[in-house]
């Protein structure tokens, strides 16, 4: 099975036909980009447009990637919530480096990202949970996130504890739960094209100046 499956990936080809991407008709702000380019993504019905994959790296510099979900857009930076106290959130208190990957095959299109990650203030985070569906926030009570659990039961028990405990009331953040902004150095904007000769836009930082340039496939 391993070697059709190898035989099939050697053999299979994608040729990239869609659309084009020119320094002239992109944004002066990546942010402003990738907000246009999240509008047409939605406009396409591409699937889960929200979702990225995010790289972390732990204080012994190994890698971890995982998916989240993009939930919010500031000028000079993009929004995630998680448990501060799971592997990503350990890793980012070790190491506040980040790099993010978001591809949407329907556009033929990927955005990558590298830059900074910073804890959001807990007013910020108390509005995000707030406008949470209640049975999500008892899931950021129930799961320590990232640690071992013997059984499924053993989650689902933790679950109907939390869901008894804040019966007939607001569930409050959880104090190892809140959102994080990543502030972005660098953005690259990819647009496949024929033959592999793919157009790659790259935003890079200097001081608070965006300079845009264009790579080789």
């Amino acid at each position: 099975m391993i070697e059709e499956v190898s035989n099939y990936l050697n053999q299979i080809r994608h040729d990239f036909t869609k659309q084009s991407l020119e320094e002239a008709s992109v944004k002066n702000n990546p942010i402003e980009q990738y907000a246009l380019w999240f509008e047409e993504a939605v406009g396409a019905q591409v699937l889960d447009p929200k979702a990225m994959i995010i790289t972390t790296v732990s204080a012994e510099g190994k890698p971890s990637s995982r998916v989240v979900y993009t939930r919010g857009l500031q000028n000079d930076g993009l929004l995630f919530y998680t448990n501060y106290k799971s592997k990503k959130g350990q890793d980012l208190e070790a190491n506040p480096h980040v790099s993010i990957v978001i591809y949407w095959a329907e556009l033929e299109r990927q955005i990558r990202i590298e830059g900074i990650c910073e804890m959001l203030l807990a007013d910020q985070s108390d509005a995000y949970f707030n406008s949470r569906p209640r049975e999500s926030q008892i899931g950021a009570w129930a799961s320590n996130q990232s640690e071992e659990i013997h059984s499924r039961k053993e989650l689902e028990e933790r679950t109907k504890h939390f869901t008894e405990m804040f019966k007939n009331q607001d569930v409050p953040r959880p104090p190892h739960w809140g959102g994080y902004i990543v502030y972005p150095n660098r953005m690259e904007f990819w647009q496949g094209r024929p033959a592999r000769l793919h157009d790659r836009i790259v935003y890079t930082k200097d001081n608070s100046l965006w300079k845009i340039s264009r790579l080789m496939p």
